[in-house]
């Protein structure tokens, strides 16, 4: 028997929920927050499930789970920021995955058609939603981005094996 007859037979399992989990945490991602705004208040998300989807037109992705504190928000929601957190903004990412969190310790720069963007990030990308696909236990939004704002100077958060970076 080759090589990859012994991999292929011996080392493949069968998908439960726990492996699946444990499988996708090896694969490093970034920390992104997604901010909408409702009137007033500020409704922000931590998301890793985040990617580039088109260069023209310029369109990125996420999804977010379908019991979500805040899914009906984000649903109805016109325009979003997608921040990509900074190595030094674990706290942020902490305080956005809870379910329910008060916004006063966040701050924000205001920037087009009311969206708000959290200060200090390695990136921000505001964008106006354009689909919203169900799928599974998720809903995948589609966004075009209208506007960037970078900083070359700072590392990213990553998430690899369930622990940050």
């Amino acid at each position: 028997m080759d090589r990859l007859s012994l991999y292929a037979k011996g080392s493949m399992k069968k998908v439960t929920i726990k492996d699946f989990k444990k499988t996708m945490s090896k694969f490093t991602t970034g920390i992104t927050v997604v901010c909408v705004k409702d009137g007033t208040k500020v409704y922000g998300k931590t998301v890793n499930s985040f990617n580039s989807l088109s260069l023209k037109p310029p369109l990125v992705l996420f999804s977010l789970g379908n019991n979500s504190s805040s899914i009906k928000i984000f649903k109805k929601s016109k325009y979003l920021s997608i921040n990509i957190l900074s190595n030094k903004q674990k706290s942020l990412s902490d305080h956005f995955s809870k379910k329910f969190q008060k916004n006063t310790e966040v701050n924000f720069l205001e920037g087009i058609n009311n969206i708000l963007n959290i200060k200090g990030c390695v990136a921000n990308l505001e964008c106006k939603l354009e689909d919203k696909i169900k799928k599974g236990d998720h809903t995948i939004f589609i966004c075009k981005v209208i506007k960037t704002k970078y900083n070359d100077k700072l590392k990213p958060l990553s998430y690899y094996n369930s622990k940050y970076y």
